[in-house]
């Protein structure tokens, strides 16, 4: 059984998607899409930078979702539909698996990922927080390393990203959090490693982000989710429309539960995971995750014979491929 999955934020590459756009229609569709929403020159900006400006959460998070469904839509365009399982993404990939699961219009996702990642910068000044990752340790401990820190500061500082067993991604005041690094290396961690972001995202800082965000959600026009979404908030599959916008906006400030999506889609009969989208973040956590399970990426073109085979090699061809 077959699940996609699509990436979040720190996916991206200067020259992402230049060479399906230039390859097919159905992408380059998409990225005319794109720049038509925003009204300015996204496609551009992902093929050429500059990276800085890529970097930029109101900017990298539609680059993102915009790649990831030209490689998607391009990816169906050589092969014929796919038919997953299941779909669900990491944080902002929550919004292209809801594309390609026909919950939402393409537009109206990259109108809303644009506004997601502005109100997300916006809603803590610039330096007073930070994320960082947890290694080598059980997110139990992560946890009471954070709540110590959160104890002994007065500060927020709790879990972002359950990102795997031994990978824990912790967000909050900045102070808060080099303190709970510093209590979780006493209490066992290998290294912790603060992240280069901009914003720290996940956490309760960003409820001045969900707050505002919950009326432009409220308008969005949503779907049954064929097939289901397996979500960030509950890492449990939902169709149901009605609770999307919910969904979304509690995501804003609840921790991504990525271990628990992956190990809850395989409980359900998934064995195959492709990652659709730049980079192979998503992918290397399934390994982690759960060895057992096959995985292949669609980042560029020059893996499409990769997929093909896997598709081939898995049955799915005659599951799910038309």
């Amino acid at each position: 059984m077959l699940a996609l999955l699509f990436p979040g934020q720190a996916s991206q590459t200067v020259g992402m998607g230049r060479d399906v756009f230039e390859s097919s229609r159905a992408a380059r569709e998409t990225f005319e899409a794109a720049d038509d929403v925003l009204q300015l020159p996204l496609s551009k900006l992902c093929f050429e930078g500059p990276e800085e400006e890529l970097r930029r959460t109101e900017m990298q998070q539609p680059a993102i979702l915009t790649t990831s469904i030209a490689l998607w839509r391009a990816l169906e365009e050589e092969v014929g539909a796919l038919a997953p399982a299941y779909v669900g993404g990491h944080s902002l990939g929550e919004y292209s698996a809801m594309v390609a699961a026909n919950a939402l219009d393409f537009e109206d996702a990259v109108r809303t990922v644009n506004l997601r990642g502005r109100l997300m910068q916006e809603a803590v000044a610039e330096g007073r927080g930070a994320m960082a990752a947890v290694m080598g340790i059980d997110p139990d401990v992560v946890g009471e390393a954070c709540r110590w820190a959160a104890e002994e500061t007065g500060l927020v500082v709790t879990p972002a990203n359950f990102n795997s067993a031994q990978q824990t991604v912790i967000a909050g005041d900045a102070m808060a959090v080099e303190i709970a690094c510093n209590r979780a290396r006493e209490l066992g961690a290998k290294k912790t490693v603060p992240l280069p972001v901009s914003a720290p995202f996940h956490c309760a800082l960003m409820l001045p982000a969900a707050q505002k965000l919950e009326g432009e959600l409220a308008k969005l026009r949503f779907r049954e989710a064929v097939p289901p979404i397996v979500t960030n908030v509950e890492a449990e599959p939902n169709a149901d429309p009605k609770r999307m916008a919910e969904l979304l906006r509690a995501q804003v400030t609840a921790p991504v539960r990525f271990t628990e999506m992956v190990l809850r889609m395989r409980s359900l009969g998934v064995d195959r995971f492709i990652e659709v989208g730049p980079g192979r973040v998503l992918s290397g956590l399934i390994a982690r995750i759960e060895r057992r399970a096959a995985r292949a990426n669609f980042s560029e073109l020059s893996e499409l014979a990769e997929v093909r085979a896997f598709l081939a090699s898995s049955g799915i061809e005659n599951e799910g491929v038309a």
